[in-house]
């Protein structure tokens, strides 16, 4: 594997105060399974054991070894713990099957050529060499890079929790886009973003009276710029149809995508056999979906790439991406093959343009989520807070949004009794639920019902206990601090990795105006000067660089007439999406992925890997050859319709058709070197041999990393 990427998992506690592991041998489809630190999974809900939880809130309970004292109280499973150390970087050196050797007599060899090319796409966003990482500087022989960590360094700055401190002081899970910025790399990002601006009547009316002033390659161009940030990827098709229908109108469009009709590739997921299935078929059919190979909880990443690369719901798939990576469900957890797929259609794509307070809502009730951060066991006897925890400080209003420690303690006494029963459904059992006050960052709630017998309560005996969570968790969701921390993040996935703060104030506004309603707010967002100013100002993460390479060069879901599908279990559509699903795992970023429940950093320092880039950029290579018969592709010398007869003007052609821009006069000599020619020299549709070799040194390009 080149590059995980990934910080260590959040060390957790899955033991009852008496030490004792908590789970059953069933690990499938058992809702009463703790998924604990002995399951098979390497990261799912509990994470590992860190010690014993007694001697971590300093309440004088005994040590580890010692007798535990009689209860008293609620006894706490909680999850404190050594905080996570920084991410491990690759090495990131050598090129591996980079166009292989380069030939004698070139006048400047492919493989020098195509990293000179790529080095630029790996600065500080902005393509305007500013500070090249050191990995990248290894390469081109600077021995100085391989001590200096500056381009990359995060000032993580994680301690130990202890008890009682306040989360924003002793952080366990940082601001983690925060922490990447506060590199070197970061602060030179930080002087290249744009500053400050103001909201105007629509998107159209921005975009026409806003000046790009940051350095740039990308082109200035309003239409490019809608496209590559509110999609996976612009095509021709994109821009014509943004062209056509006018700004305004095209993400209005996006906005309402139950009006816009399935793509082919959208029609073919019925060839992923668990993805219409419930819970409850996905857990009856387990032997059969075995016996043919199909994996709920890779299928349902599958379906996600899929969508990806090919709807035309582009603006919502970008969305559900987005809540993904912010109120994140592995899908990689025990209980993901049964549970995740419901949690993506009923709590994310449900709400992904709707009312976030809704989903968190959807989400605390859900048994994926549940059973991922052990909900499921948290009881008045033996409170589990780690969902308690993650509601406020990754789902609401963040580690520095104000609450305590105590805060969490309350949080989790509300919410304990909800769990899952036995058929994999959601269910409050009163006589678990622990009665009494509570109040958490100003809310408070009696928490005292009329229940005449809690182990055989009512129907309206149990519907108000859920109320009164249900109450707290929408509070929390339309918490200033919630919106503020919404704000951020959607600024920072659309507009910059260090968005103003004046666009962050107008954003978190609109979404306590509009009561936690998402469209309002990316209204708000596209009729922003910033958004339109910050041309060129995001680099693609992995997984979006992939999934735009197969995008912008037409890649169609239909088998090649190469193909030969020896596996009669699958269809060719279902194995070609499980080999992207395995190379965005080689590559470190892929759906759902994140093993912990902080999803994937979304910004440019957090991913400067060579080995990551360069493992792209050979993808490129194997896409663009159409190597993968599982989908039909277009030959690299289709991809301009009239070829030029000159090398020069056909890599400008080229550059149109994939970067939509021509490049620069450097770049454009660079990618002559790989092909060994000049501007002047005749050439064929295949570029004398080397249109391939041509074609991934333009997808190398910063015009293409940048979006």
């Amino acid at each position: 594997m080149a590059d995980q990427n990934v910080p260590p998992r959040r060390p957790r506690d899955d033991r009852g105060w008496d030490g004792r592991q908590h789970h059953t041998s069933d690990s499938y489809g058992d809702p009463t399974a703790s998924y604990g630190y002995d399951s098979p999974h390497p990261y799912q809900g509990g994470y590992a054991a860190q010690g014993d939880p007694r001697e971590q809130y300093g309440d004088g309970y005994a040590h580890a070894g010692q007798p535990a004292p009689a209860p008293r109280g609620p006894q706490w499973v909680g999850p404190e713990g050594l905080g996570r150390p920084a991410p491990a970087r690759p090495a990131g050196a050598g090129l591996p099957t980079l166009d292989d050797d380069d030939e004698p007599g070139r006048k400047v060899g492919r493989r020098k050529a195509i990293v000179a090319l790529g080095g630029t796409a790996a600065v500080v966003a902005g393509g305007a060499a500013l500070a090249m990482t050191p990995q990248f500087r290894s390469l081109f022989g600077d021995e100085a890079a391989a001590g200096d960590a500056t381009g990359s360094a995060v000032t993580d700055g994680t301690l130990a929790r202890p008890s009682g401190q306040q989360p924003s002081t002793v952080r366990t899970y940082t601001e983690q886009n925060e922490s990447y910025m506060g590199s070197r790399a970061g602060e030179a990002l930080k002087k290249n973003a744009p500053s400050g601006g103001r909201t105007f009547s629509g998107p159209a009316a921005a975009a026409a009276e806003t000046k790009v002033t940051v350095k740039t390659v990308l082109a200035k161009d309003p239409i490019l710029h809608l496209a590559r940030r509110t999609t996976f990827g612009a095509t021709p098709a994109v821009v014509s149809d943004i062209k056509k229908q006018g700004i305004d109108a095209w993400i209005r469009g996006q906005l309402d995508p139950d009006k816009i009709e399935p793509s082919k590739a959208e029609l073919k997921l019925a060839e992923l056999p668990t993805q219409t299935l419930s819970v409850q078929q996905l857990r009856d059919q387990r032997d059969k979906l075995n016996e043919q190979g199909a994996q709920p909880e890779r299928e349902v990443v599958d379906a996600t790439l899929a969508r990806q690369i090919w709807s035309k719901r582009q603006l919502f798939e970008v969305m559900v991406d987005f809540w993904n990576d912010f109120l994140h469900v592995a899908a990689d957890f025990d209980g993901g093959e049964v549970y995740r797929t419901s949690f993506d259609k009923d709590v994310v794509r449900k709400h992904a343009l709707g009312s976030y307070p809704e989903m968190l809502v959807a989400a605390n009730k859900h048994p994926a989520l549940l059973i991922y951060l052990n909900q499921k066991d948290s009881r008045k006897d033996a409170i589990n807070e780690n969902l308690a925890r993650e509601n406020l400080e990754l789902y609401s209003v963040g580690v520095d949004g104000g609450y305590k420690e105590g805060d969490v303690r309350q949080a989790a006494m509300l919410q304990t009794g909800r769990g899952v029963d036995d058929k994999g459904q959601y269910v409050l059992r009163v006589n678990q639920h622990y009665m009494g006050k509570v109040k958490i960052l100003g809310f408070t709630h009696a928490n005292t019902f009329s229940i005449k017998d809690v182990n055989n309560p009512t129907a309206k005996e149990i519907a108000a206990v859920d109320a009164a969570i249900d109450k707290y968790i929408t509070y929390i969701a339309l918490h200033p601090s919630t919106a503020k921390y919404v704000a951020q993040s959607l600024a920072t996935r659309f507009v910059s990795d260090t968005p103003p703060k004046s666009l962050v104030d107008r954003l978190a506004k609109a979404y306590t105006s509009n009561n936690g309603m998402i469209k309002p707010v990316l209204m708000a967002l596209f009729s922003s000067s910033e958004f339109w100013a910050a041309v060129g100002q995001k680099v693609r993460r992995p997984m979006e660089y992939l999934v735009a390479t197969y995008r912008v060069l037409g890649v169609s879901p239909e088998a090649s007439a190469k193909n030969d599908n020896g596996d009669n279990k699958r269809t060719p559509f279902a194995r070609g999406l499980r080999q992207i699903h395995d190379k965005l795992r080689e590559l470190g970023q892929y759906p759902m992925g994140q093993p912990t429940p902080d999803g994937y950093p979304d910004v440019y320092v957090a991913w400067t890997s060579a080995g990551t880039m360069v493992n792209g950029w050979n993808e490129a290579g194997e896409i663009i050859a159409g190597y993968r018969t599982s989908f039909t592709y277009t030959a690299p010398e289709k991809l301009v319709a009239k070829p030029p007869a000159t090398a020069g003007a056909y890599v400008d052609a080229l550059a149109q058709r994939l970067v939509h821009q021509k490049l620069t006069a450097r770049e454009k000599n660079l990618i002559l070197g790989v092909a060994g020619v000049s501007a002047t020299t005749k050439v064929d549709a295949t570029f004398n041999g080397a249109i391939t070799a041509v074609a991934r040194a333009i997808l190398a390009s910063p015009q293409h990393h940048l979006r």
